[in-house]
């Protein structure tokens, strides 16, 4: 546990918000490590899983004011915002990870920093928030430590080949390869399969009227998979 670890008023201060069941916000920091294996620790998993829920319907509404758009032109503008590194780099930006909570072992394996225990964290903290003094107390939140990357990603959001393309390069993993699989149909009206293959993960089928279409279609299911996985990374 970090000097601040324990000050609770410190991270209040930091996210702009005073809560009125400090317990939640406790839970909120309690990463699964922090009772290394004890059955009757409570951590932050479960509010990670309705956080997610709250920020997915924050960002969603705001997007669906500000842009005109169907939902094809507001889902990639939704998945650039709503992901698993948008949440670690918010989580950063409130410096979430002097206050966790951890084992240890973990917290010497460099826990505090880790995209993923940082991005549940985030996740939860969100839904402390709105547990505690409702969407405006989340949508603070989010307005603070979002805005930056609202402001980049919102506007212009990658499609999805090239949202995937740079997820692998992060990872210094290879470039995914797009492999044909089928084609069917008249030539007016023909059906493209294609599978997307990255490093060691099983593929992800997309169709499309062209190869281009089911590439992008394979790209996204791809990253869809990616982000309904990553409460397990």
């Amino acid at each position: 546990m970090t000097a601040r670890a324990g000050d609770l008023a410190g991270l209040e201060d930091a996210i702009g918000y005073r809560f009125t069941d400090r317990g939640l916000l406790r839970l909120a920091l309690t990463h699964a490590s922090a009772g290394d294996g004890a059955l009757d620790v409570a951590d932050n998993e479960r509010l990670e899983f309705l956080g997610d829920r709250v920020l997915g319907l924050i960002i969603a509404e705001r997007l669906y004011r500000q842009y005109d758009e169907s939902e094809a032109g507001l889902a990639p503008r939704l998945n650039a915002l709503v992901n698993r590194e948008a949440c670690a780099v918010a989580a950063r930006r409130a410096r979430l990870g002097d206050y966790l909570v951890l084992s240890k072992s973990e917290e010497a394996q460099g826990g505090r920093d880790k995209s993923s225990i940082l991005a549940g964290a985030c996740e939860a903290i969100l839904a402390a928030l709105y547990l505690d003094g409702g969407l405006a107390a989340a949508s603070g939140f989010i307005q603070r430590f979002w805005a930056e990357d609202y402001a980049r990603r919102a506007p212009r959001p990658q499609d999805a080949k090239s949202q995937l393309q740079e997820w692998a390069q992060r990872g210094a993993r290879a470039a995914p390869v797009y492999r044909l699989i089928d084609r069917r149909g008249p030539d007016h009206d023909p059906r493209f399969e294609i599978d997307v293959i990255v490093a060691d993960l099983p593929p992800a089928r997309g169709v499309g009227r062209s190869k281009q279409a089911a590439e992008r279609a394979a790209a996204q299911a791809l990253l869809e998979r990616l982000g309904a996985e990553r409460g397990h990374d």
